[in-house]
């Protein structure tokens, strides 16, 4: 046999196990600041009712880390997002070992078969299907390391997304009656405090693409651009103000945050996109270097 070809196949099996253990692990535990949030909100809250559900949330947080069972059901179609340096070693397996790894966690956590085919209108029962899992690239010049987003996109937190391009004319008040027509028709689908991620461009393909990844942002960063910031503040606030509450059952928080990442538009065109994330938020980060030695950036402390 062929040494390299050994090395290879021995790095793409290490790569791979910890990449299911990864999306596994990450099934059943939230976010460090996702948790910190929703502690922050129910501390907030005046309602008994509403930190009754807060309570509830927790309880469930508590049983499937006691139960090794995912924090919620609909464990949604797995999304990588992959920002991966030009020398790291295992480029040629990525994809392969990212593939092989929904496999094996739909198996090990157990995740719920989500992935259907359109046009056949079949359910794969594996959550592998065409362009699933759905793999995003970002490629970084003399680095030889890899960052790996996974998110789990479920049902009801898909139901409010959508892109628009708006007319100029409509302005940013346009954006924000966008945002709140769809967070107050469709967001208790999603299960609320909800994360909403907002994309603005000059097509509707980037705003919904940028609305997205404003999901993949740990809560408490803000815009860098201080216009930016100062609208995710805005419409965070308004959208509490509305009322929805934990499970839309009214409170005074609806939004754990507000975030908006934004791409050079073209002069006669405003698109906007939104994309909001459960009280669940499946959102977690790894980073792997050319040794496979890894760190979960986004859960303290954890080993797979």
């Amino acid at each position: 046999m062929n040494s390299d070809l050994y090395v290879t196949s021995d790095a793409k099996k290490q790569l791979t196990d910890i990449l299911a253990s990864f999306t596994d692990y990450s099934s059943k535990h939230l976010p460090d600041d996702v948790v910190k949030r929703l502690k922050e909100l129910s501390e907030a809250e005046h309602s008994e009712f509403a930190r009754i559900i807060y309570d509830a949330m927790f309880e469930n947080m508590d049983m499937a880390d006691r139960l090794d069972r995912p924090v919620c059901q609909d464990t949604g179609l797995v999304q990588y997002f992959v920002r991966v340096g030009t020398s790291f070693s295992y480029m040629e397996v990525i994809e392969e070992a990212l593939r092989d790894a929904v496999l094996k966690a739909t198996v090990s956590a157990p995740l719920r078969h989500n992935a259907v085919e359109v046009f056949d209108e079949r359910n794969t029962g594996t959550n592998i299907g065409h362009h699933v899992p759905w793999i995003e690239w970002e490629l970084v010049p003399n680095w030889d390391e890899i960052e790996i987003f996974m998110y789990m996109a479920g049902g009801g937190c898909s139901l409010p997304g959508m892109a628009k391009v708006l007319m100029p004319l409509e302005g940013y008040e346009g954006i924000v009656k966008f945002v709140f027509d769809r967070v107050t028709t469709l967001g208790i689908n999603a299960c609320p405090p909800l994360l909403v991620g907002v994309g603005i461009a000059g097509s509707a393909e980037v705003a919904s693409k940028l609305s997205k990844k404003a999901l993949l942002r740990p809560i408490g960063s803000v815009s860098t651009n201080p216009r930016g910031a100062m609208l995710e503040r805005q419409i965070r606030d308004g959208l509490d103000a509305v009322g929805i509450g934990p499970g839309g059952l009214t409170g005074a928080g609806s939004v754990m945050a507000v975030h908006i990442e934004h791409a050079a538009r073209h002069p006669a065109t405003l698109a906007v996109g939104i994309s909001t994330g459960c009280w669940a938020h499946r959102r977690s980060k790894i980073r792997i270097n050319s040794k496979l030695e890894y760190e979960v950036l986004s859960h303290q402390g954890v080993t797979l």
